[in-house]
């Protein structure tokens, strides 16, 4: 195959323009030309520059060697990578595990839904422990926050089939080195399970919830089929180690299970099997994260801002943006999670604490934007060892329940009074979408002074990039605190822990992913060092 690179199309092009352009670029006959497929597409639309697609295909002619040659030296025009998926193991004999004890994955959120996979389709037949419910029971819980006030600990928009990715925007792509194409590996399956197939070519690809559930189902099910165990409502409470070797995990309620393999796909908000580790003498450390609020402003606002006069393009859709600001004081202020047409969620997993998120259905199609506006923190801010940062969240969120009036109302505030260091007293033309409600108050309280003086002037910054961006009626709600995990479980080149053989940690809760893509990447590679590691003895 050779793949064309910097193809551009106007974007309203009909389709049979792309393989007109194909046979241009590359100078052959119709009858030279075998097949080609998109690889990726983007789109340019600067203001001032015709708005269009620029394309990457991949190309199947009769003559490979003869088009190559004739086109060495044009970067644009190259054979193309090998993106396929190649099994480190998959032996039909894996399947008889008789004289092993099968691999245990804890979690079964993106991460440990692709390490379950992988392990599954090799023929290994994990046993995976849930403390949540099935995603259909899990989005019941989470409405019975969002329309009752009413949470379930256990079952919420952190824990539960599908990981807190489920209630996102379903945002696929990332910033990750990935030189073996794990990611497409990752979109291929979920194309597999339901997932529209414009993810494996459009630049900024997004399921959004509604799809996500129906996708997370349908793997589950290709898991059980290959031989694998979903185990739901199964909290891990400890860990049985003997000699720095993991031999068993301990769970609420069961028998404890003997293993020698586990997989620790906890996602960040898992505060209590932290601890239980900690507990147990598993190596972690204290990392960065980032707290601060969510912003909302109208969709319309920031279309026209980044699109000109392509706003309202339907083959463009919602624009988003992607801000950073660095601050007098030393602090980052950056732009986290944006979600276009999206809705600001609840998104607490713990009693009488208050945490937002940002969620989008695949249209897109609400009337705000939404993003998280964050500061940067490091441990030197929340001295006390690997468990300090969770304490340092909970304070934040415990102080944002009460300032949202104690029933898990996030407290809010304009942008122009926060500015203006004035408690707001009613909305303007921004209505907000977090459920259960916002209470309108004075935010500068509920975050470190540091964080308050660098957003204050961040967001000022931000209109310079994005006219509109400090509009007065835009709303702030708090808080944000859940960007990533405040501890990283560390492991060696094995992908092992570095004082416990056979546990490895893995994805957003051990500190080695940040969104759905790279957390089922790193799902992959964790599945394969287990392989391996299996296969050595």
């Amino acid at each position: 195959m050779i793949r064309i690179t910097e193809l551009r199309l106007p974007i309203n092009h009909p389709p049979e323009a792309l393989e007109v352009a194909i046979l241009e670029r590359l100078k052959i006959d119709p009858k030279e030309l075998v097949r080609f497929n998109v690889f990726k597409r983007s789109y340019d639309a600067r203001k001032n520059v015709a708005l269009a697609f620029i394309y990457t295909v991949d190309v199947s002619v009769k003559d490979q060697a003869k088009v190559l040659e004739k086109f060495d030296g044009d970067i644009h025009v190259r054979p193309s990578p090998d993106t396929s998926y190649h099994f480190v193991a998959k032996d039909p004999a894996l399947t008889n595990l008789s004289n092993f004890l099968r691999p245990v994955v804890i979690g079964f959120g993106p991460c440990g839904i692709f390490a379950a996979l992988l392990l599954a389709q090799m023929g290994f037949r994990p046993i995976v422990l849930e403390r949540g419910k099935p995603v259909r029971e899990r989005t019941q819980d989470t409405w019975g926050l969002w329309r009752k006030n009413v949470l379930n600990p256990e079952s919420n928009v952190q824990f539960g089939e599908g990981g807190a990715g489920t209630f996102s925007d379903g945002k696929l792509y990332s910033q990750i080195k990935d030189p073996k194409f794990y990611g497409r590996k990752v979109l291929d399956e979920f194309v597999n399970a339901g997932a529209p197939e414009e993810i494996l070519y459009v630049a900024k690809p997004h399921i959004g919830t509604f799809r996500l559930v129906g996708v997370v189902e349908k793997m589950r099910q290709e898991i059980i089929a290959l031989g694998g165990e979903i185990r739901f409502l199964h909290k891990v409470t400890g860990f049985d180690i003997t000699n720095n070797q993991i031999v068993g995990v301990k769970i609420e309620g069961q028998a404890d299970l003997p293993a020698n393999h586990v997989v620790l796909a906890l996602g960040h908000s898992a505060r209590d099997t932290f601890e239980a580790l900690h507990h147990a003498g598993v190596f972690m450390e204290a990392k960065p994260f980032s707290v601060g609020f969510r912003i909302e402003h109208p969709q319309s606002l920031i279309d026209r801002a980044r699109l000109g006069p392509h706003a309202g393009n339907p083959l463009i859709g919602a624009a988003d943006y992607k801000l950073v600001h660095h601050a007098k004081n030393g602090r980052s202020v950056y732009s986290f999670c944006m979600c276009p047409g999206g809705t600001v969620v609840a998104a607490t997993s713990e009693p009488n604490r208050v945490v937002t998120n940002g969620m989008s259905q695949y249209s897109r199609n609400e009337r705000n934007a939404n993003a998280g506006i964050v500061v940067g923190i490091t441990p030197e801010d929340y001295p006390g060892g690997p468990l300090a940062g969770i304490e340092f969240q909970r304070a934040i969120e415990s102080k944002a329940y009460k300032l949202g009036g104690s029933n898990y109302e996030a407290p809010g505030q304009l942008v122009g009074d926060f500015l203006a260091g004035k408690a707001s007293t009613q909305f303007g033309a921004v209505v907000p979408s977090y459920k259960p409600g916002v209470h309108l108050t004075d935010l500068a309280p509920s975050l470190p002074d540091y964080a308050i003086e660098a957003i204050r002037e961040a967001i000022p910054a931000f209109e310079k990039q994005i006219k509109g961006f400090s509009l007065k009626d835009a709303v702030l709600t708090g808080v944000e605190t859940r960007t990533s995990s405040p501890l990283r479980i560390t492991r060696g080149v094995d992908f092992q822990s570095l004082n416990i053989k056979g546990l490895y940690p893995a994805g957003e809760g051990a500190g080695y992913a940040g969104g759905i893509l790279s957390a089922g990447v790193d799902g992959i590679k964790v599945a394969e060092a287990v392989a391996l590691d299996y296969l050595s003895h």
